[in-house]
């Protein structure tokens, strides 16, 4: 049944999105010549006939093939919507970017390209708009029991608890348990069903959308048979590998003869097109951010010489991609003293001084990394790099905290716009520089970098206005 309901919806996906690029073209030549410009001799008008109708109807037909193409259309359960939102509008782009040529090769030159960006937009906004409503009416639906997936678990560990207790907080994925298979019966999961061997009598039953193999290691001997079960029974299968916590978001796997490599520290910036694009706006940024910020550097560099004996720009040795060490720049914001190679900085830190303490407030001292951007140590979003003495320390206590040094360290990244930064929770910091890494976009660096300017650049640090502090 699930299966006829997602033919249904992807069908009517596809006509809506047929009926709305109609739509926006329309619109659109309605609103740019008709009312903005007022030129009815424009050919954008005078198709508007009945082979503009048609016109426009083919070309909202080759969109849902685009669409399709993108892979538009299918279940969205578990796809964040920013993701299908970025990919529709990449589709839509191609679509007028071919719309764009085959006016050119018609000789339809004059064709107003007004119309064009303003069909763009509109096509793309109705899009969206449909594709949020549709959503939050699913997931509502699913949320009131309609539109479900029956999922059979077989397991009764750990990793199926966790798979349990995921899909009972997340109700609006419209996964049900029907219940479990295991040696024996665990509270928590659901209904024992009975053992791994009762399966195929379960698959010959009711119906049975997919089966969730949740084994744990002492158990993985069952595996070859429960999927030669599922694939007789005709059933979906889905596992659930016993080392789940070790599995990056979008794990790679390779091919060598007959056996498949999983590589599980594969990331987007292993791509040599991603890892240069990322550092040619590194160095086109850094360069503009100089340039920007030159007259509050001046600033700065004054303020900390009239702040106390010392050097303006304070140099630490810390650690960057591939473990190799580097010296980062800062404007000085504490005395000199015997830790500062060594010392963890704090909220109430009596080594600061009352004008470092303003600039780390407002992460001024932060701007001479932008030279470190410029020379590759650095990268302007990515993980915060730490001293050696501390690395040497995490490395033994945080799991996965050394994977952060796979990519260049960063001036800001996904952990300091949530507020992990100065003294806070390591481990934290670490779940998000790995999910930064794991799925790094340039959409992504360009979503960090405003939400550091409309909200990253004053922290949570207090000021020192002490007497020893001035």
């Amino acid at each position: 049944m699930i299966r006829k309901n997602q033919h249904l919806l992807n069908l009517i996906n596809c006509g809506l999105d047929m009926v709305l690029i109609f739509i926006s073209y329309l619109f659109s030549v309605w609103l740019w010549l008709g009312v903005y410009r007022q030129n009815l001799e424009n050919p954008a008008v005078q198709l508007l006939g009945s082979r503009t109708i048609l016109a426009a109807v083919g070309y909202a037909v080759v969109m849902v093939v685009i669409f399709y193409a993108f892979r538009l259309y299918g279940s969205f359960r578990f796809t964040r919507i920013g993701s299908e939102i970025f990919t529709l509008i990449q589709a839509n782009a191609l679509g007028i970017l071919l719309l764009t040529m085959g006016l050119y090769f018609s000789h339809l030159i004059d064709f107003s390209r007004g119309v064009l960006a303003l069909f763009f937009i509109t096509s793309s906004l109705l899009l969206i708009l449909k594709r949020v409503v549709l959503r939050t009416i699913l997931q509502r639906l699913r949320m009131l029991g309609y539109n479900q997936k029956h999922v059979l678990i077989v397991g009764n560990g750990s990793l199926a608890q966790k798979y349990a207790d995921t899909l009972r907080s997340n109700r609006q994925y419209g996964l049900n348990i029907m219940g479990y298979l295991a040696a024996s019966p665990r509270e928590g999961i659901g209904e024992h069903l009975g053992r791994y061997e009762d399966l195929p009598r379960l698959l010959n039953g009711p119906q049975v959308d997919e089966v969730v193999v949740a084994l744990e290691p002492h158990e993985i001997d069952f595996l070859v048979q429960v999927i030669s079960w599922c694939e007789k029974g005709g059933v979906r299968t889905s596992i659930i590998p016993f080392y789940n916590d070790y599995i990056p978001a979008r794990p790679t796997v390779e091919i060598m003869g007959s056996v498949k490599l999983l590589n599980i520290r594969s990331i987007p910036l292993d791509d040599l097109f991603n890892a240069c694009l990322k550092r040619s706006l590194d160095i086109v940024g850094s360069l503009v951010l100089i340039l920007l910020t030159s007259p509050i550097m001046l600033i700065a560099a004054i303020g900390v010489r009239l702040s106390g004996p010392g050097p303006i720009l304070f140099r630490q040795q810390r650690v960057g991609l591939n473990k190799q060490l580097f010296t980062m720049y800062k404007f000085r914001s504490m005395r000199v003293n015997d830790t500062q190679q060594t010392g963890w900085s704090t909220n109430q830190d009596n080594r600061k001084t009352l004008f470092g303490s303003l600039i780390r407030k407002t992460s001024i001292d932060e701007l001479p990394q932008f030279f470190n951007v410029l020379k590759g140590d650095m990268s302007l979003i990515g993980p915060r790099p730490e001293i050696p003495y501390f690395v040497e320390q995490f490395k033994e206590t945080i799991p996965l905290y050394m994977v952060k040094h796979q990519v260049r360290p960063g001036i800001t990244g996904w952990a300091q716009v949530h507020g992990l930064r100065g003294d806070t929770s390591i481990e934290e910091r670490i779940r998000y520089d790995l999910w930064y890494i794991e799925n790094w976009s340039v959409w992504l660096d360009v979503k960090i970098l405003f939400m550091t300017i409309f909200g990253g650049l004053v922290n949570k640090e207090k000021l020192n206005l002490s007497k020893d502090s001035k």
